[in-house]
């Protein structure tokens, strides 16, 4: 049962807009409040709702903890997911600003863009593979910050499952084959860790139709040349006093940003 009414939740997402707009996300959880991750969801839609309504562009989604491990350590048992925005959507080679993030982190990833809308009733794993365009590379920009206790998986939610921000790689035509890639996260030239063997597509778009359906449970549904962040398989990794991130695949090219 919920502890907090309508306008506090309203409240609530009025507040997480505030702060992630002054660069200070997830004051409000400094106050310790509890919430549970449905709460949690209908606040980070309320938040995407306020910033359609000034004028921002969704361009698509991002699905976050894949990893059994991370949902674990997070309170969940499935996957979180967020919005992407336009406003925070970046080529390869941008320069960005560490002060206008909180405990900067990235992590490696691949993107993929839609060929057409997508029906839920008609999504399948083959399905959602029909339904794709291209491929990126690409490095996920978050805030990696939590005030609220352990585990943090309502204030992840919240805060748009602590997405910042996404550079994209050049895009890559769908592979006609099935293939296997590395996937690599380096800081500075230094390989900070690597995935081998990853199966496409197989690993790549384990979770998107999970990611369909949730979303259409809130009346979202998936567009044509929507962005969706398929998946990190590990944990965001705080870039601390490195400038350069780079991001590299074997068979889907390479991304990267400098931080300073």
């Amino acid at each position: 049962m919920s502890n907090y009414s309508k306008k506090d939740l309203d409240f609530f997402a009025n507040k997480t807009l505030e702060n992630y707009d002054s660069k200070k996300p997830s004051i409000i959880f400094k106050e310790k409040i509890k919430i549970t991750n449905d709460e949690a969801l209908l606040i980070q839609s309320n938040v995407a709702e306020l910033r359609k309504k000034r004028g921002e562009e969704i361009v698509g989604y991002k699905i976050g903890c894949v990893s059994k491990d991370t949902q674990k350590k997070m309170g969940f048992t499935q996957p979180a997911c967020g919005y992407l925005w336009k406003s925070e959507l970046y080529n390869s080679g941008v320069i960005l600003n560490k002060k206008d993030y909180t405990n900067p982190a990235m992590e490696a990833e691949f993107g993929i863009i839609l060929n057409r809308d997508i029906n839920p009733e008609l999504s399948s794993f083959d399905y959602i593979l029909e339904s794709i365009e291209a491929i990126y590379p690409l490095i996920e920009i978050h805030n990696l910050i939590f005030y609220g206790d352990e585990p943090h998986g309502a204030e992840l939610l919240t805060n748009n499952a602590i997405h910042a921000g996404v550079v994209l790689g050049l895009e890559k035509k769908l592979p006609s084959n099935k293939l296997e890639t590395d996937l690599k996260l380096i800081y500075d030239n230094e390989i900070i860790d690597t995935w081998v063997n990853k199966k496409w597509p197989i690993d790549m778009l384990s979770e998107v139709n999970w990611l369909v359906k949730e979303q259409a449970r809130n009346n979202n549904y998936l567009k044509k040349r929507d962005l969706i962040l398929t998946g990190a398989y590990g944990f965001p990794v705080p870039i601390n006093d490195k400038t350069l991130i780079e991001v590299t695949s074997s068979e889907f090219g390479d991304v990267k940003a400098t931080f300073n």
